[in-house]
C-alpha cells in the first residue's frame, strides 16, 4: 500500500503498485483498469494524483488513455506483413490470433479514381464493401475495398457468409492473387474511422491503399485500409 512520508511521491508508488500488478497479468492486455475515482478510493487520494500516476504509466507504454473511455492495459503491436500477398487471416493466425472481418456495409456506385485503378471505364458501376477487420473484441483495422460489380456480382453476400476475402474470391473461380503496389501513409482518422478502431481522433492511423490483381496480372481489388497506429506494425517487403 501507499506510504507517506517514505521520500517517494505518493503519485509514484501508486503508479509502481499498478505497473507491477500489470506485469504480473491481475490487468490483461487491452483490458480497461479502474475508474480514476476507483483507483482514488482504493489508495485514499485524490483523482489528480491516480491522473499523474497514469500519465506516467503511460509514458512508459504500459497504458492507453483514451479521452471520455477510461484507460487500457496497452496491447502488443500486432506485425502486420504487406508483401506478394496481403491476407488479413493469414497475417493474425500465424501469431496466434483470432481473425474476424465484419461487413459494415455495401454500396454499388461509380468512382472514377478507383475505376481507374481497376482498368474500367471511368463510369463503370463499381462495388464498395467496407469491413472491420477484428481479432477477437479488438478493431484491427478500417477497410473500404472497390470492384468491379459486373465481375463479382453478390460479392458482398458471400463475404458476410465467409468473412474472408480470398474465400469470397474461390466462389468466383479466384484461388490466388496477389498485391501489385501499395502505398502507405500515416494520416489523422476521421471520427467515424476513430470510433470504430476505438482510438482518438488526435491519434494517427496507418492508411494503405493497394491494388490486387489476380494470376493474369489483371485489376482485381483497389482499396484503402485503416490500421490503428499503436496496435499494428506493418512490416512490408515480407510475407511471412
Amino acid at each position: 500500500m501507499v506510504e507517506r512520508g517514505s521520500g517517494i511521491a505518493v503519485w509514484r508508488q501508486i503508479g509502481e503498485l499498478l505497473a507491477a500488478d500489470i506485469r504480473k497479468k491481475l490487468y490483461e492486455p487491452g483490458e480497461q483498469l479502474p475508474t480514476e475515482s476507483g483507483l482514488a478510493q482504493r489508495y485514499g487520494v485524490n483523482r489528480h494524483t491516480i491522473r499523474r500516476a497514469m500519465a506516467e504509466l503511460e509514458q512508459e507504454g504500459l497504458v492507453r488513455i483514451e479521452q471520455g473511455r477510461g484507460t487500457f492495459v496497452q496491447e502488443h503491436a500486432i506485425a502486420y506483413a504487406i508483401g506478394k500477398r496481403t491476407r488479413f487471416s493469414e497475417n493474425l493466425q500465424r501469431q496466434g490470433l483470432p481473425a474476424h472481418g465484419e461487413l459494415l456495409g455495401k454500396q454499388k456506385l461509380r468512382n472514377a479514381e478507383a475505376a481507374n485503378h481497376l482498368g474500367l471505364a471511368r463510369n463503370a458501376q463499381l462495388l464498395r464493401i467496407r469491413v472491420l477487420g477484428r481479432s477477437g473484441k479488438r478493431a484491427i483495422s478500417l477497410a473500404e475495398h472497390y470492384l468491379d460489380a459486373e465481375r463479382f456480382p453478390g460479392f458482398a453476400e458471400q463475404f458476410e457468409t465467409l468473412h474472408s476475402i480470398s474465400k469470397a474470391y474461390a466462389q468466383y473461380g479466384i484461388s490466388d492473387y496477389t498485391r501489385k503496389w501499395s502505398h502507405i501513409t500515416a494520416t489523422l482518422p476521421d471520427a467515424e474511422t476513430a470510433r470504430l478502431l476505438g482510438q482518438p481522433k488526435t491519434r494517427p492511423v496507418l492508411q494503405v491503399e493497394a491494388l490486387n490483381v489476380d494470376s493474369r496480372g489483371t485489376p482485381l481489388q483497389y482499396g484503402i485500409t485503416r490500421f490503428g497506429g499503436d496496435w499494428v506494425r506493418l512490416r512490408v517487403g515480407d510475407d511471412g
